[in-house]
């Protein structure tokens, strides 16, 4: 059965990846509201980040605390993955939060820029959510899974089935698994999706929690709240502006933690 499953898998998330990799690409690029172009002072710090949580913990919770420093607090809101790291490169934001470590290091491979991490603030679990189907226990052969399609979160993704005995992965792979690595594969072509691997973020902006609606959680013992934790990220040499260091600290503040246990239901945990 195990076998079985892992082929069928392999189909339907070879098709999930392709129907989302060009919904990223006709739906997310270019989709964000302008930055501020007025110049502020040297007190102004501009930030560009995703919706949900970033920006939700950053314009709640934040701005307020940097304001009590002196500091001005801008941020720029993005619905894709590669604005706010081109922006952050090319100087036109001072840094962004919205991504883990594994994502970062991928992009800069990839695209060539001088990124950095300057501190971890807080880890997303990945999980399964209910489709078709409410339970894993009713998955049947044949299923059909949505994977997120960048090669980091597809990992994850690939793991977290692995870890509920869907899927057997090549031994070793790791967080550098790929579809390729489903052990017995022959591709299906199949419709719809009986259950999805969503990243937090994107599943509080669809109104699901980890605590309420998550069939499975990858588990955070390990290194995976480590690894996944997402950065505040600066253009390499700015990683101890004194402004930069402001920033930091509020992330890592008591007042943030407490905002994040008591708004996301399990679906984003502080890890400083």
């Amino acid at each position: 059965m195990t076998k079985f499953i892992s082929r069928k898998l392999f189909a339907v998330i070879t098709i999930a990846v392709a129907l989302c990799a060009a919904l990223a690409l006709t739906g997310c690029s270019g989709s964000s509201t302008d930055s501020t172009s007025e110049d502020s002072g040297d007190k102004t710090i501009k930030v560009a980040a995703v919706p949900t949580p970033h920006a939700e913990i950053l314009n709640d919770v934040v701005k307020p605390l940097l304001e009590e420093e002196g500091y001005t607090l801008e941020v720029t809101e993005f619905t894709d993955y590669v604005q706010p790291n081109t922006a952050t490169e090319d100087g036109e934001v001072d840094a962004n939060y919205f991504q883990h470590g594994p994502y970062l290091e991928n992009f800069n491979s990839e695209r060539g820029t001088h990124l950095v991490s300057v501190t971890s603030v807080h880890y997303e679990p990945l999980a399964i959510y209910p489709g078709k189907v409410s339970s894993l226990d009713d998955l049947q052969q044949g299923a059909t899974v949505a994977v997120p399609n960048d090669p980091t979160n597809e990992a994850r993704a690939l793991l977290l089935l692995q870890q509920e005995g869907l899927i057997t992965l090549t031994e070793g792979v790791g967080v550098n698994a790929t579809i390729n690595d489903i052990a017995a594969v022959v591709p299906t072509v199949l419709a719809d999706v009986d259950v999805a691997c969503i990243n937090a973020n994107y599943a509080i902006e669809a109104g699901l929690t980890v605590n309420d609606n998550a069939l499975a959680v990858e588990s955070a013992d390990g290194d995976a709240a480590q690894t996944y934790a997402n950065l505040l990220v600066v253009k390499e040499g700015n990683e101890n502006n004194e402004g930069i260091q402001a920033l930091a600290k509020a992330l890592n503040s008591d007042e943030v933690r407490d905002y994040i246990t008591n708004n996301y239901q399990g679906s984003v945990l502080p890890v400083f």
